[in-house]
């Protein structure tokens, strides 16, 4: 579940329906209009035009700016309960119905663009801040990061994932962030490379048999729901990469498999769902859709203590450079699980193995499958760089197999990556709740006194907002993965704009590079631990679909309809055609 493997910045869009209420769901037009027409960084600063996102069940681009009776109830229960407690920082209110129409991001970037980097959401009994500015996120997220913690999210995932580094406090997650990071080490990813390239090789053969079932009835194109598909994938690289254990749901289903997919639901319902109705007492015995959860929880638990004991019946301790040190390419078991278990001095229970791998499950799995999914359509569109890529994997990869070290020479294909993970980050939001008073900087057009905000606040950080920003990015609704490899000066002060060489020998652009304007990953010393394993994972796997295979959608891009909880996903699946290339 989101902003890649194991990510510590998950974000659950609160108090909305991921059904977004009914029928009425948000889609992206195929093409964007820019918000700036001219490249230079001077001309991005002039105010912005609305980007045209639209939502179905809505006429027009404009926001509403007449209230309704709920408007006004909502704002007057904010100003009563908090609205007086948070700075003097500008206030969005009178909107909150929008939230029914849309995903609650779309309705963030309409009031960052009304009210600035810095604004005071009213809603309902409680009031949140939503920062859109680099300059404010790299202090929350780097600079004074453990003033802050997960909040509200660390309330609702602590059911699935316990004490796992997403939702731990700060003094466990410190000591599982000290053991669980040395374990992504290179030798490790470079041998994940080759079970990336596996796993990948499952879902290449499933496409090819089906064509050529399809061709022997006179068909050339079979059509498929990728995004379903990019899920198993990933289930399964996650599943051998992480515990050893192979879930085989390329192929296959299984009781496993089931409640791993049963969980993810539970967790996007829990996400979405406006009152936490499973707090209640014996809600876990008499709620048909909680007695499952609780079932599916105990066939993963189950599952887990058994690799976990396994693992520690075959124990051999060494010191972390001794275990960074091994043989990867040709250890019988490289799993990050068998890393935790023979670290010497180590003694950490089962309950929090089982809680470490269960975060990285669900955060691995999802964030993957929506990465590959959201690239596949922006390429879809552009067949131009569809066919720009497919020649770089041509010529890196001819007719052998993707190893760590071709992987290094696929740098368009890593920009489509991260590109895609600028227009459709996982997840478009990241939560903070301040663990005491503080000063927020004020931003680009902010107070330059800065926002105090008391104790207890809680922060929405619009990720999705800085990566669209009109201000930080030249058209910044279009698809172009060589943005990346241009330097941009700012002429924003306190943001040194964004500069590849502050980064070097990265493989893929980072918070670093864009000076927190770019957070696939966050950012800070809470930033995900996996994000090199979840862009190698989407790169080796992207480029094995595409050189062996030439991708359309169904239908038009404006029928793929976007729905919202812990990650942006399709509300039906990506359907698309697939045929084998002719030139291949």
């Amino acid at each position: 579940m989101a902003t890649g493997f194991v990510s510590s910045n998950t974000c659950l869009v609160l108090n909305r329906r991921s059904d977004c209420c009914s029928s009425r769901f948000c889609h992206f037009p195929s093409s964007y209009p820019t918000t700036s027409s001219s490249s230079s960084s001077k001309s991005t600063l002039s105010t912005p035009k609305r980007a045209s996102i639209r939502c179905q069940s809505t006429s027009t681009d404009e926001p509403k700016t007449k209230m309704n009776l709920f408007d006004n109830a909502s704002n007057l229960l904010t100003n009563m309960l908090s609205g007086g407690s948070i700075g003097s920082m500008p206030i969005a209110e009178g909107a909150v119905s929008d939230l029914f129409d849309r995903p609650l991001f779309f309705s963030l970037y309409d009031w960052f663009i009304k009210y600035g980097s810095v604004y005071k959401l009213a809603f309902g009994p409680k009031a949140f801040v939503v920062v859109s500015d680099p300059i404010v996120a790299r202090y929350i997220l780097r600079e004074n990061a453990f003033s802050y913690d997960k909040g509200v999210l660390a309330e609702i995932l602590e059911p699935i994932m316990g004490k796992g580094l997403i939702p731990a406090d700060l003094d466990t997650w410190k000591q599982r962030r000290r053991v669980i990071a040395p374990g992504f080490h290179s030798s490790y990813l470079e041998a994940m490379a080759r079970l990336f390239t596996d796993c990948a090789d499952r879902t290449v053969l499933k496409f090819d048999k089906l064509l050529e079932q399809e061709e022997s009835r006179g068909g050339k194109a079979i059509e498929l729901d990728l995004e379903a598909e990019f899920s198993n994938l990933a289930l399964d690289i996650i599943g051998l990469g992480v515990f050893n254990y192979d879930f085989g749901s390329i192929t296959k289903e299984s009781p496993v498999i089931q409640a791993v997919y049963g969980t993810l639901f539970e967790a996007e319902h829990r996400s979405t769902f406006y009152i936490p109705y499973w707090k209640i007492p014996l809600a876990r015995w008499l709620v048909p859709r909680q007695r499952k959860f609780q079932n599916d929880l105990k066939v993963i638990n189950d599952c887990l203590d058994g690799l976990i004991q396994n693992a520690k019946e075959t124990r051999e301790e060494a010191e972390v450079e001794k275990l960074q040190q091994r043989d990867y390419l040709n250890l019988k078991d490289a799993s990050l699980l068998r890393f935790l278990v023979d670290m010497r001095g180590v003694d950490v229970d089962d309950r929090q193995l089982r809680d470490d791998l269960m975060t990285m499950l669900i955060a691995g799995h999802e964030t993957t499958a929506a990465v590959l999914t959201w690239a596949v359509f922006l390429l879809a569109q552009h067949p131009v760089k569809m066919k720009k890529a497919q020649s770089e994997i041509d010529a890196v990869l001819g007719q052998g197999r993707t190893t760590f070290e071709f992987l290094k020479k696929l740098e368009y294909l890593r920009l489509i990556v991260v590109e895609s993970l600028r227009l459709y980050p996982q997840p478009p939001l990241l939560i903070r709740r301040s663990l005491k008073s503080d000063k927020l900087p004020g931003g680009y057009n902010g107070d330059k006194d800065g926002y105090e905000i008391p104790a207890g606040t809680d922060v929405f950080l619009s990720v999705y907002n800085l990566h669209r920003s009109p201000y930080l990015w030249d058209k910044p609704n279009e698809f172009e993965p060589e943005r990346f490899l241009v330097p941009k000066e700012s002429s924003i002060e306190g943001w040194a704009g964004f500069d590849p060489s502050r980064s070097p020998g990265a493989l893929y652009p980072n918070e670093i590079i864009s000076d927190f304007a770019f957070l696939p990953f966050g950012g800070g010393p809470r930033k995900c631990v996996g994000d090199q394993f979840a862009l190698m994972e989407s790169t080796i796997a992207l480029a094995m679909l595409l050189q062996k295979f030439d991708v359309e959608l169904r239908g038009s891009p404006e029928s793929v309809e976007l729905v919202t909880g812990a990650t942006i996903h399709t509300k039906t699946g990506l359907w698309c055609k697939l045929k084998k290339r002719s030139n291949v």
